[in-house]
């Protein structure tokens, strides 16, 4: 069995029992102890699982949405205040679902003559808070799919299938974590495939990012550092461990 079907069958194993053992996997796998040692001790470096006595344990999930708004709001204003300061008249833009890319559309809204395509029931209904974003002659498309368990947004193979009929100038994308071995990473399996799809989809990608986030991983990869057009997060992401390499990495980083 091939490495990445049996980090998928691991993840899987974990989603659904949320604690499994080295011998449950070796017996699912049919693979050795050493084997599944060495693919417990990969997922671990990646954020995916802890490592216990005798096999492992998923790591919970990100705050729900509501929760994520609440956190850090200063420091995620002052990146949609610079998005909006970069992003420029009658451009399309995908925009992907979170607490950041939320508060991006409310920058935007007051901005003109923009194309944006997103999955995000928040981020849309942002253009339209009093009329805002079409008295400003901007253009506003859902994309259509299943609703998210997770967040107000849509996701699943529809979704991705509509994305891939785009063809835009920018991705604003917010990860859950970035660091300069896996890039800008998400913890759910569908956020991670929306977030990809459009940036296979852009002209360019811009990662949103708040401090906490830089040198951190999460589950699932959908961004290496060096695609990503432009980084943006606070100073403070200096004091963080990893941010010199993930510095090095990414093509252009601007700091807020």
């Amino acid at each position: 069995m091939w490495l990445e079907a049996r980090h998928q069958r691991i993840q899987s194993l974990l989603d659904r029992l949320g604690r499994v053992t080295t011998d449950r996997i070796v017996e699912e796998l049919g693979v050795s102890r050493e084997t599944v040692r060495r693919d417990l001790v990969e997922l671990e470096a990646r954020g995916v699982l802890k490592r216990v006595h005798g096999g492992a344990i998923r790591i919970s999930s990100e705050p729900p949405i509501g929760q994520r708004l609440a956190t850090r709001v200063k420091y995620k204003q002052a990146i949609a205040r610079a998005v909006a300061q970069r992003v420029e008249r009658d451009m399309t833009l995908f925009i992907d679902a979170g607490s950041t890319t939320t508060l991006v559309a409310q920058e935007l809204a007051k901005l003109s003559n923009l194309a944006v395509i997103t999955n995000s029931l928040d981020a849309a209904l942002c253009f339209n808070a009093q009329g805002e974003g079409a008295a400003h002659g901007n253009r506003v498309t859902l994309l259509g799919g299943e609703l998210s368990p997770h967040l107000a947004a849509t996701c699943g193979a529809a979704t991705v299938a509509e994305i891939g009929r785009y063809s835009v100038d920018l991705a604003l994308l917010s990860p859950v974590a970035v660091d300069a071995a896996y890039g800008a990473t998400s913890f759910e399996h569908d956020e991670a495939v929306i977030a990809q799809a459009m940036v296979e989809s852009a002209a360019a990608t811009w990662i949103l990012a708040d401090y906490s986030k830089i040198g951190r991983r999460s589950r699932i990869s959908y961004c290496p550092a060096q695609r990503m057009g432009l980084l943006i997060t606070n100073t403070r992401a200096r004091e963080q461990e990893g941010y010199a390499d993930l510095s090095g990495l990414v093509p252009e980083m601007l700091l807020v």
